[in-house]
């Protein structure tokens, strides 16, 4: 044998394209490593809002802003490359809305709980999140939800994500007399997200792959140039990650500093209830518009995924951050054809990449990502269709879930009037079997939540 034909006969180092392609089954799902990328970045364009509504929510509980900022960076980049490597699911991840706003209004300020304190609640409600996975309790919630509410929560979360683009754009606004009603279209703001809303839609119908990501660019650029998007940065480095990296008190959780007692309870009961539906709803919709979903409706690896979620809230309180939840924008990945965790690790890589530059998120503006989340939110009511809407016992359930998402601005409480519904009709109609005994405790702690808000 020649040395020629020894080095042909060595072994090759596979491309990395070829790696990628063998560890995220690129090619089984349909998709490939520049669709991936795509995704990737427009799920991070579609969150990137975040790092700078995190920090000045949570600033306002005496946080430091810039740890605050570095910290969301971090833990949407740790739990969202964890989500795409342990799982090869295209679900991004970042500190949850909804919940830093009651860790910082409710717990802190009206409360009076400190603010190292409260990050402590945020571990234990991540540990009591992977204990109920391991133990299998998350997923038979998960499999007690009956298949026609998967598709109206994933309808519910479309008219949400919609709901909060029009929001953002300035199209829909706040009203005394009718609560909402239109803005003032000659505004700049939701002028320039009409103009994204044309530039995407258009895309879209060309069918042209990234429209999404390129509309959010065109749009991002039309405000530059028409002096919209002002930049004023303040001073920050990777070091003022510690300002809250492991500052959570974990002993004045359990009543051994301080004297919060009791109320501590409360505060780990809503970190834990709401984060659990919020992912449940946010996973299914976007693991169904995905089709990811097998044909029993079951959603693959998802111990996985609820495990990745659990260790993300606790690597989060350990950064210096509220509780970490997938986000819903990441249908806006889907969107753009991520079928793979590909799509969540560039999202993470992004993340990771804007710990250096986070005071400069504000050059894109809300009315520049808006348009995306009102195009994704539309699309994803295709699931809709799956409800029979002729039978009481699907429809009306369907429809309070579908309802009560956006209306009270809360993937949570869509799910407890949907399941709560459900139990009662199949209860009234005589159709409750043994078997449902998990759905009505279910039911029966939504009504307990119910009581115990209206008592708040």
């Amino acid at each position: 044998m020649t040395q020629t034909e020894t080095m042909d006969h060595r072994p090759e180092t596979p491309p990395a394209s070829g790696r990628l392609e063998r560890y995220f089954a690129l090619s089984e799902r349909g998709t490939n490593v520049r669709t991936e990328v795509l995704a990737g970045v427009t799920t991070f364009l579609t969150m990137a809002y975040i790092v700078l509504v995190n920090p000045a929510i949570l600033g306002s509980a005496g946080l430091p802003v810039a740890a605050v900022a570095a910290a969301t960076c971090f833990a949407a980049a740790f739990a969202s490359i964890l989500m795409g490597l342990a799982s090869n699911t295209p679900l991004a991840l970042a500190p949850g809305m909804g919940l830093n706003a009651y860790f910082s209004y409710t717990v802190v300020q009206q409360m009076g709980v400190p603010w190292q304190v409260a990050l402590g609640c945020v571990f234990i409600s991540g540990v009591a999140f992977l204990f109920l996975t391991l133990t299998g309790v998350r997923q038979l919630i998960v499999n007690s939800i009956p298949h026609y509410l998967f598709a109206a929560v994933a309808g519910g979360i479309g008219l949400f994500i919609g709901f909060i683009g029009f929001k953002d754009a300035g199209i829909v606004v706040s009203n005394p007399a009718t609560f909402v009603a239109l803005g003032n279209l000659k505004d700049p703001s939701a002028a320039l997200a009409i103009f994204g809303l044309v530039v995407i839609g258009a895309l879209s119908v060309w069918n042209v792959r990234g429209a999404m990501l390129i509309g959010i660019v065109v749009t991002t650029l039309a405000g530059w140039a028409l002096g919209m998007v002002s930049v004023s940065p303040e001073p920050y480095s990777l070091e003022a990650l510690t300002g809250t990296a492991f500052q959570l008190d974990l002993s004045g959780v359990f009543g051994l500093t301080g004297s919060h007692g009791l109320g501590l309870l409360e505060i780990l009961f809503v970190f834990l209830f709401v984060d659990l539906f919020d992912n449940i709803g946010t996973l299914v919709a976007v693991t169904k518009r995905a089709g990811l979903m097998d044909k029993n409706g079951r959603i693959p690896r998802l111990n996985r995924i609820l495990v990745t979620d659990a260790t993300a809230t606790i690597v989060g309180s350990m950064a210096g951050t509220s509780t970490v939840t997938s986000y819903v924008e990441s249908a806006a990945g889907v969107q753009a054809g991520g079928r793979t965790g590909l799509t969540a690790v560039v999202t993470g890589v992004l993340f990771l990449a804007m710990m250096f530059v986070a005071p400069y998120a504000q050059v894109i503006p809300l009315a520049a990502t808006a348009p995306a989340l009102i195009i994704v939110g539309g699309l994803m009511l295709l699931p809709l269709t799956e409800v029979e809407w002729e039978d009481p016992l699907s429809a009306i359930p369907a429809f309070l879930t579908v309802a009560m998402i956006p209306l009270t601005f809360s993937i949570a409480n869509g799910l407890a009037f949907g399941i709560t519904a459900h139990a009662a009709l199949k209860i009234v109609r005589g159709t409750i079997t043994r078997t449902d005994w998990f759905l009505l405790v279910l039911a029966l702690l939504f009504v307990v939540r119910f009581v115990w808000m209206g008592a708040a």
